[in-house]
């Protein structure tokens, strides 16, 4: 029904953001990148696109688009099991930051052939994407369900409270007392971060509302922490030379938050994407906290 040429285009025009940039991408001209959307959007009897800056896809432009993605995939593997070359397909997939500042890295860069576009978002939320069709996999904290994937346990990241020695000494003279955390600063990474609740309650058994600053990067929380503007959970792979090195301090010694994860993928991708799959949990083995082994 669909011709590859005007899939190409739509995948074009919502991987780059417009219309120009994907014609550069194809080496063709604007208006035939638009009259090959037109005429797709003819066929479909509904807007595909969102004449936006960038360009956005309707509810049906973003099934296609996801179409686009697992016939690229498919065509990958294909060229792969015949030992032919293939051009690099495209894949859309969540993660949340902390994984991509640790681990996923090295699992993407154990593949070949594959143009990964990345949504970053709250393991606690990531699954949402998929869920939606706007991914074919995600890196997740939850197993689901998710209807119509794959689930694969990776293990837990880990994560340690800390903080710059002199606002540990401010702040917490006797330890991290429910006093104490409910007026020393917190760092948050989004309004969806709960570690730092979950640890203060492990902690102290109370539920402490501290001020806390927003800091949505990875390498802020770090930064900020050692510099003394608050406390916060930090992943034990990026904690542990500073902790090390004496410039953040753990606030309370053998109490972590494990952070479970999970490979979610579309089944239908899952084929296709049995390379990654196997990165990813090669990687994942090599960086988190191994599960329960009745989980992996």
């Amino acid at each position: 029904m669909f011709t590859d040429p005007a899939l190409l285009a739509l995948h074009a025009v919502l991987r780059t953001g417009s219309f120009e940039g994907a014609a550069a991408q194809l080496n063709v001209t604007p208006p035939a990148i638009s009259q090959r959307i037109r005429k797709l959007e003819e066929q479909m009897g509904t807007p595909l696109i969102r004449r936006t800056t960038p360009c956005e896809a309707t509810d049906t432009g973003a099934r296609l688009y996801r179409h686009a993605e697992e016939m690229g995939l498919l065509a990958r593997a294909l060229a792969a099991d015949l030992g032919q070359p293939a051009a690099p397909a495209t894949l859309r997939l969540a993660v949340n930051a902390d994984s991509l500042a640790t681990w996923f890295i090295e699992a993407m860069a154990g593949v070949e052939g594959i143009s990964f576009d990345l949504v970053v978002d709250d393991e606690d939320h990531s699954a949402d994407w998929l869920r939606r069709g706007e991914v074919l996999a995600a890196i997740s904290a939850h197993p689901g369900p998710v209807q119509g994937c794959d689930v694969h346990a990776l293990g837990a990241l880990r994560y340690h409270a800390t903080c710059a020695p002199g606002f540990a000494a401010r702040h917490f003279p006797q330890g991290p007392t429910a006093e104490g955390l409910a007026r020393a600063p917190c760092l948050s990474f989004s309004a969806k971060d709960r570690l730092q609740s979950q640890w203060m309650h492990a902690a102290t058994g109370a539920h402490p509302s501290p001020p806390h600053h927003t800091l949505p990067a990875t390498s802020a929380f770090i930064d900020a922490a050692r510099a003394g503007l608050g406390w916060g959970l930090n992943p034990a792979p990026l904690a542990a030379p500073h902790l090390a090195d004496g410039s953040l301090v753990d606030m309370k010694p053998g109490l972590t938050v494990d952070r479970p994860l999970y490979w979610l993928v579309s089944r239908l991708a899952a084929p296709a994407l049995a390379d990654l799959t196997a990165s990813v949990r090669a990687a994942a083995r090599a960086h988190l906290v191994p599960p329960a082994p009745e989980e992996f």
